[in-house]
């Protein structure tokens, strides 16, 4: 049983209830009937069958262990499912499911589109006969990416070019009333040049045509990249662990 002190059916009810929180704005998507649960200032959330993320979950901390518990008692939220949900849930929730650590993110936003950079107005948007080209800059200078191209959750690919060799990448992955910033690659050749600073402002700007929110994620090791995001006004932060209940 799932106790909740209001159940709430549909993205609208559901985004209300977390006060149009920064990462439920991303998280969920336009066109998804999500169901969720409020319950002592927390709210967490299912998405549909077959949409990732399988859940998500903002406020307070405890409340919201406690309703991810009981779902996973119901068996909504099966063994091996993976999940990003922010630190201080996963610390709660640590003491009340078996659940094992992936990785360690922030989620950095901002609602002011950044100031001039050198260099942004190299940034062009990219089409399906460059996909070829990106996915060699990709798979030589950032490997471990979970953005390619085909990739059926990736609206656009931008790009900085030096004369006919791409030298820098990045996906448009916007969700939900969030444009989103993903798989930001330069050359390994080509680094401290001021490239991905330019790569990050000029698709910002193009997002922000759109959105009046626009955020990315960074591996909390990646401190270079976190340093250089805040220094162009990504300053808002949700932490977040990916984990995977056991």
């Amino acid at each position: 049983m799932i106790k909740a002190d209001q159940v709430l059916a549909g993205r609208d009810a559901v985004l209300r209830a977390t006060g149009h929180h920064p990462y439920a704005r991303h998280a969920l998507a336009r066109g998804d009937e999500q169901r969720g649960w409020l319950r002592d200032g927390a709210v967490v959330w299912l998405a549909p069958p077959g949409v990732w993320p399988a859940a998500g979950a903002v406020g307070p901390a405890a409340p919201a262990a406690d309703l991810l518990r009981d779902l996973y008692a119901a068996g909504d939220l099966p063994a091996g499912v993976r999940l990003p949900l922010p630190r201080a849930i996963v610390d709660e929730l640590a003491d009340r499911l078996p659940l094992t650590v992936l990785t360690s993110w922030d989620y950095l936003f901002t609602t002011t589109p950044p100031p001039h950079r050198s260099g942004e107005e190299r940034v062009v948007r990219l089409t399906g006969a460059d996909h070829p080209e990106l996915a060699a800059l990709i798979e030589e200078s950032f490997p471990t990416s979970t953005s390619r191209p085909g990739d059926a959750h990736i609206a656009d690919w931008y790009g900085i070019r030096d004369g006919d060799r791409l030298v820098a990448c990045g996906a448009d992955r916007s969700r939900g009333d969030v444009g989103f910033l993903a798989g930001l690659t330069v050359d390994r050749r080509r680094r401290g040049q001021g490239l991905g600073a330019a790569l990050t402002v000029g698709m910002a700007r193009a997002l922000f045509a759109r959105y009046d929110q626009v955020a990315l994620g960074a591996y909390l090791d990646n401190v270079g990249a976190i340093r250089l995001y805040r220094r162009l006004g990504f300053t808002g932060t949700v932490e977040f662990n990916s984990v995977q209940l056991d």
